[in-house]
């Protein structure tokens, strides 16, 4: 793919292969592109060169909405909407499919379930919560109606350090779980290692390196490769993981 905006160019013949079942992280500093790369798996931009292709369909303005139906989105600071309940936020895309309020009521206590938050806290407005509990508001809304696949652009960027740790552990619990298709947009090297299957290390809207963690650490493809890795203070991670 390549994208420009005016004289920019966000993406520079980008091709990437997401596999099914994977936790795909897009790694890079802010203008990387990587923010752009999901913006084109959305629909939301179309590139000036190249194809985006999700399950062997190519996204169009005609095929987008269709598409965009069996994807959940999350962005940094949840996207939720300001006047409504938490609970109202997470029922959003089900009351658009026009899903009975029973059926409705039966998800959103399973996923309350499985990222922790009782009906309580479904209660409460956006601005009544902590930017975990909000984060969290914001997951369940994009696995409302079940997608195989979710996007996550710097789902948890705003967050102090402390809830970032214990959101990353539950995120990559429930992609085990869960089994999706994942793409991962981050600039946190830790949250790549804890998280990825595969890691796409970008730089100036390019592709600089792919593979596992190790792939980059023990055999970086250039200086920027090592560079960056050594730029943040990795913290410590399961043994497996390193």
């Amino acid at each position: 793919m390549t994208k420009r905006f005016g004289d920019r160019v966000a993406l520079d013949d980008v091709s990437l292969e997401v596999a099914a079942g994977t936790v795909h992280v897009l790694l890079g500093s802010s203008g990387s592109g990587k923010s752009t790369v999901l913006r084109l798996i959305l629909g939301l931009l179309m590139p000036e060169a190249g194809n985006v292709l999700v399950d062997g369909t190519r996204v169009t303005e005609a095929t987008r909405t269709a598409l965009v139906r069996r994807m959940g989105y999350v962005v940094q600071d949840g996207g939720l909407y300001p006047h409504l309940t938490a609970y109202d936020n997470v029922a959003l895309p089900a009351r658009a499919q026009a899903w009975p309020g029973s059926r409705i009521r039966e998800r959103i206590a399973t996923l309350g379930t499985m990222v922790g938050l009782d009906a309580a806290m479904l209660a409460r407005f956006p601005r009544e919560l902590s930017g975990g509990q909000g984060q969290r508001i914001g997951l369940m809304r994009a696995l409302m109606l079940d997608p195989p696949f979710l996007l996550l652009d710097e789902p948890l960027g705003a967050l102090d350090p402390i809830v970032r740790a214990e959101l990353q552990t539950q995120l990559g619990a429930l992609f085990t779980t869960l089994g999706k298709t994942v793409v991962l947009v981050t600039h946190d090297i830790r949250e790549a290692v804890l998280l990825g299957t595969t890691i796409t290390l970008m730089t100036d809207g390019r592709v600089v390196q792919q593979g596992s963690f190790a792939d980059l650490a023990e055999r970086p493809t250039s200086p920027f490769v090592s560079r960056f890795l050594t730029a943040q203070t990795l913290a410590p991670v399961d043994a497996e993981k390193r």
